[in-house]
């Protein structure tokens, strides 16, 4: 079967490509959970991991409430739908208590809401409203797919039988390590997203320029490698190089080492997916904390970028309309970035050159989220989006920013302008890092 044609951040009013892209989406969210049993959809109530059933409904429930409400009017097609699958009122802990309809029941209800979703794409021309709103619910329904496959991970399930995506391709052959810095003039700079090219959210606007100085930016990822020399050197027990929060978190969780590393012989090993293997030193950094990222940092005498040091160094652009992405406006391909869970888990930092920034970074893309020094906060002319007001404004203040995308990340959702937020004591999502020389 031939993939779905690309669709990329800019679907706009074409009902054929917004149905291919929402059933990929469709058919990808199944198959992350199609493989598991009844005993394994029985989640333990862990502080960072959701009931399946839970995710699933809230999925079906966005569509329901903030597609076909919002521009159909009708009522949720399943019974109290709020109360059970409202993200922003219930509760993490309430999503054990629910009364779910069962497996079949919420599987019944994804799939009546996805056909009366794919009944309103028949009617064309959509309006401007109704294509933010469906492209809104499609990117959120990729974005917990991703959270599928860290859940998994967290949960020590198998690894999620999804492969390739719109793009199709496999891993470029390139391996090893990719050292050194790229040098950034700094100057004006336009940071964050023009919504005349394409879907944005509304935490990516209103654009505005800053000044930026001069700095020197690493040309890869930090690597397994270079965060066991850390390691190895007592890092997580030397209190000098975490700030005072990153310290009372590693004392609190009771942190001595990455997540999923395991002692082996003299060295490390990493548990994906419920599998320990032979920790490969030149593949990025994972599932580090923002505290861990800093505490990295001051040890190697390097800091974290800035959100805006990081897009420009991605865009390669100082003046005029930047590109959508580090090698330009063409949509994600294979030889671009890890996205799309083209292959589960990471490659070598070296791979994937035709998605260099003009600048020389490489992997800016795809592969792993990196933490920037950011806070989240609001851009100046900030204004809420409808229907779903609570996507960003509720996060303002604690949470840092991180950027780039990871290798489970869709190609349709990332671009250099994208802002990816969580609290800084999140591990168990794909995040990295990338430094800066002081």
């Amino acid at each position: 079967m031939a993939p779905p044609e690309p669709t990329g951040p800019l679907m706009h009013s074409n009902c054929h490509l917004l149905k291919r892209s929402l059933t990929d989406a469709r058919r990808r969210t199944l198959a992350l959970v199609g493989d598991l049993n009844d005993a394994q959809f029985e989640v333990p109530e862990l502080k960072h991991v959701n009931p399946f059933l839970w995710e699933l409904g809230h999925v079906a429930f966005f569509f329901d409430v903030f597609v076909l409400g919002e521009l159909e009017g009708s009522p949720p097609l399943i019974e109290r739908a709020a109360e059970r699958f409202e993200s922003f009122t219930v509760e993490h802990a309430k999503r054990w208590e629910l009364d779910f309809p069962g497996r079949a029941g919420i599987l019944d209800y994804m799939a009546r809401v996805e056909e009366q979703v794919l009944r309103l794409l028949e009617r064309e021309p959509l309006s401007d409203q109704a294509c933010y709103v469906l492209q809104l619910a499609n990117l959120h329904e990729d974005m917990h797919g991703e959270a599928f496959t860290y859940m998994r991970q967290a949960l020590g399930y198998g690894p999620p039988s999804v492969h390739g995506g719109e793009t199709g391709g496999g891993v470029p052959h390139a391996s090893g390590p990719w050292p050194g810095d790229v040098e950034i003039p700094g100057g004006r700079f336009l940071l964050g997203s023009d919504p005349q090219r394409g879907f944005s959210f509304d935490n990516e606007r209103a654009a505005f320029e800053l000044e930026i100085a001069p700095f020197a930016i690493a040309r890869a990822p930090v690597t397994n490698a270079e965060f066991a020399a850390f390691v190895g050197a007592g890092g997580y027990r030397e209190r000098a190089h975490w700030s005072s929060a990153g310290w009372a978190w590693r004392q609190v969780e009771s942190v001595e080492q990455p997540v999923y590393w395991q002692p082996a012989g003299k060295g490390w090993s990493f548990v994906a997916f419920g599998e320990a293997q032979e920790l490969s030193p030149h593949q990025p950094m994972q599932h580090v904390s923002y505290w861990e990222a800093e505490a990295y940092c001051r040890w190697a005498g390097r800091r974290l970028p800035s959100e805006a040091e990081w897009e420009l160094a991605a865009t390669g652009k100082t003046k005029g309309s930047k590109p959508l992405y580090p090698w330009g406006d063409d949509l994600p391909k294979a030889h671009h970035a890890h996205l799309d869970a083209r292959s589960i888990g990471c490659a070598d930092v070296a791979a994937y050159a035709g998605g260099d920034s003009p600048f020389g970074c490489r992997q800016m893309l795809g592969n792993v989220w990196e933490w920037t020094s950011s806070d989240f906060h609001p851009y100046p002319g900030f204004q809420i989006d409808r229907p779903y007001r609570e996507y960003s404004a509720p996060w303002f203040g604690d949470h840092k920013v991180l950027r780039g995308g990871a290798w489970a990340t869709r190609s349709r959702l990332i671009r250099s302008a994208y802002r990816n937020f969580f609290r800084p004591e999140r591990r168990d999502i794909f995040s990295g890092l990338r430094t800066c020389a002081l």
